[in-house]
């Protein structure tokens, strides 16, 4: 190595570290993202399966809440939304009508660079099954 270039190496570094930084931390972001859209359409799954099979919305809520009880924060009876079209207060879940549940959930960033970012879980299934 030559006695003019030693420096070079230091002005290299100095320009790239950051933007691999910045990448290093958009790809943990992402991931975080990724798996939580991927446990809150799953948590929305469970609850709408349990909503179809005891047509409770109260054990369908407490089932959503319990599938997705590794997020943080975590989730509340506020952020589910269940839906049963042509549902009466004798049949809350008839017979070939369908159940949704929809999860709406803010998810704050670790970054605090971009965010926070609003994400949606959506389950549907006929209802007795």
């Amino acid at each position: 190595m030559r006695k003019c270039d030693r420096g070079a190496v230091a002005v290299e570094m100095a320009l790239l570290l950051p933007v691999l930084i910045l990448l290093l931390l958009g790809i943990m972001e992402f991931g975080r993202a990724f798996n939580t859209q991927v446990m809150l359409t799953n948590a929305a799954r469970e609850g709408v399966r349990v909503m179809s099979i005891s047509k409770d919305t109260t054990k369908a809520t407490t089932s959503t809440i319990t599938a997705a009880g590794t997020l943080s924060p975590a989730l509340t009876a506020t952020d589910i939304a269940i839906t049963v079209p042509g549902a009466t207060t004798t049949s809350p879940c008839p017979a070939g009508g369908a159940a949704a549940v929809t999860i709406t959930y803010t998810l704050s960033t670790l970054t605090k660079i971009a965010g926070p970012f609003s994400m949606t879980g959506k389950g549907v299934m006929l209802c007795g099954g």
